[in-house]
């Protein structure tokens, strides 16, 4: 039999799991390998529309959605950490995820992989993708924790610059589709080509991505515009599949070259 593998997936709120990783996810899922969702934070300071902030609120919803995503996708095991979403509003201060101190921070993540006995840990890319701060500090944290428990591989979930741009570029073309993006704002978002070391095909895993998507409702909900996530659920099935296909890691202390298709090929 193939030797399987426990994997950590960190990420800072419930729905980055389905945008980033949701594929990959899946794939060691169904290849029999235990992967474990780990989250900082419930998301209560993220966009969604009036009707998810009334009731129980947004932070309730959004458990419910992760747990959603987390059993489409396969995960066998889900982890909240709780700690205070930062918002997405500048500056950022208080007492949210992105200002704690890395030990703090790193504490319950550290306790997760020794517990699991992970042999490997996703994290972001030192950017935090698009520069959330809270994103930042999944890849501080998640370095820091790695190191501190022993985990062998850590593997930065990012996306290949040059092919989000050119994704960009077209929806900049179409007006009204999402006013608020432009190209010039992803010069230095996610990594470059030349850094990636894994592309890993997850075309046939997509329905289970997408699924992963529907689960996370309130962040395609909006007051005030459309929102990235709907716009990919307006997508055809086909084009889903097609733009959404690939999904990219930097491993660390790897030397790039040929991007891999086996993100555990470091413990084989």
């Amino acid at each position: 039999m193939a030797r399987t593998f426990t994997l950590v997936a960190f990420h800072a709120h419930p729905d980055d799991e389905a945008l980033l990783t949701g594929g990959s996810l899946a794939r060691l899922a169904a290849e029999g390998h235990r992967v474990v969702l780990a989250v900082a934070t419930d998301g209560e300071a993220g966009a969604a529309a009036s009707p998810y902030r009334s009731g129980p609120g947004l932070a309730a919803f959004r458990r419910d959605e992760l747990e959603r995503s987390a059993a489409a996708l396969g995960c066998a095991r889900v982890v909240r950490f709780g700690f205070k979403d930062s918002g997405s509003s500048e500056p950022f201060t208080g007492d949210g995820f992105s200002a704690l101190p890395v030990e703090d921070a790193a504490e319950p993540l550290i306790a997760l992989l020794r517990e699991e006995q992970a042999d490997a840990l996703t994290i972001y890319d030192p950017a935090g993708g698009y520069g959330h701060p809270d994103h930042r500090q999944v890849h501080t944290v998640g370095t820091y924790a790695a190191a501190r428990a022993g985990t062998a591989l850590v593997l930065e979930a990012t996306i290949d610059r040059r092919q989000i741009r050119r994704l960009v570029r077209i929806v900049e073309a179409i007006p009204g589709v999402l006013p608020a993006v432009s190209a010039a704002a992803y010069e230095q978002a996610y990594s470059p080509s030349a850094a990636i070391t894994h592309r890993v095909d997850v075309r046939p895993f997509t329905p289970q991505k997408r699924a992963s998507f529907e689960a996370h409702a309130s962040q395609a909900s909006s007051d005030d515009g459309a929102r990235t996530l709907a716009l990919l659920l307006k997508l055809p099935r086909w084009l889903f599949r097609s733009l959404l296909g690939r999904e990219w890691y930097v491993e660390h202390g790897r030397t790039p070259g040929r991007p891999l298709d086996d993100l555990f090929a470091s413990l084989r």
